[in-house]
């Protein structure tokens, strides 16, 4: 049985769209579109019999996909999935063998080859820590289900939420609070298609104080400094766009808007 592929996408067609993918396991579709429809298919493949649980959904963010998908898992290992990856043929055997070789391993990070990162973050395999976690994107994050069954992304963050990017970011940081294991695997198991991106538009004012939000969700202590290092190591690649000063403005009014949020929800919950 290889992982379960956890797919959130909005307004396929139908369940069809994951050949696309080259996804032969298990998986979960999560399609984000107009309708409430929710169903279970069957194939017969070379590798014995895949199910497919396929909701139509009118709930909107990635987020809220990413945890409607983890609850209708039924897999013991599960890979998260946008809809512009396309997996290797063998990524089921690569990511059994590598779960096999950690059996100590909560959660697993692989490689996907995509425009800005055309290797491996590291060239062994390696334990992974706060800061190494910032370098991963959603696909690359295979996780035991049984071991994050009572985390949930944080619905306030990714494409369609209030802050639209870094929910898995946050997603690790949490498994890292609760001490789990995460285990960095230099192996390719998809590439990202060439295809413009949904989410990033440059280097904008929303851009900014989606990322300051983000820092302050996961270190209140220390997202001030992680706001510093972030505005000064990657001035490079945002210098057309707006100064080092406004980058931090953005990224502390950010701060400002989540701590503001998230003090209103403990009122609420209180």
């Amino acid at each position: 049985m290889g992982p379960e592929v956890l797919l959130s996408a909005m307004f396929l067609e139908d369940e069809n769209y994951i050949d696309t993918l080259n996804i032969h396991t298990d998986c979960v579709v999560i399609n984000q579109c107009d309708e409430e429809e929710e169903r279970e298919i069957f194939r017969d493949t070379p590798k014995g019999r895949m199910r497919i649980s396929y909701v139509m959904t009118r709930e909107r963010g990635l987020s809220k996909s990413r945890n409607m998908a983890i609850s209708k898992a039924l897999g013991p290992v599960c890979i998260l999935c946008d809809n512009d990856v396309e997996y290797v043929k063998d990524y089921d055997r690569i990511v059994n063998d590598a779960f096999t070789d950690h059996p100590d391993a909560d959660v697993l990070v692989f490689f996907v080859k995509r425009p800005e990162r055309n290797v491996p973050v590291f060239g062994s395999a390696r334990k992974m820590g706060y800061l190494s976690v910032l370098k991963i994107f959603s696909p690359e994050v295979a996780f035991r289900k049984e071991k994050i069954k009572d985390l949930e992304f944080n619905e306030l963050f990714g494409a369609g939420a209030r802050f639209f990017m870094g929910e898995e970011n946050l997603f690790l940081y949490e498994c890292l609070k609760r001490h789990l294991k995460i285990i960095y695997i230099p192996e390719m198991i998809a590439s990202v298609r060439q295809t413009q991106s949904t989410w990033f538009k440059g280097y904008d004012k929303e851009f900014f104080v989606s990322r300051g939000a983000n820092y302050a969700a996961m270190s209140k202590r220390f997202s001030s400094l992680l706001i510093f290092q972030y505005a000064f190591r990657k001035r490079g690649l945002y210098k057309d766009n707006m100064t080092v000063r406004e980058a931090l403005r953005e990224m502390f009014e950010g701060r400002r808007q989540y701590f503001a949020i998230a003090g209103e929800r403990r009122k609420r919950s209180g």
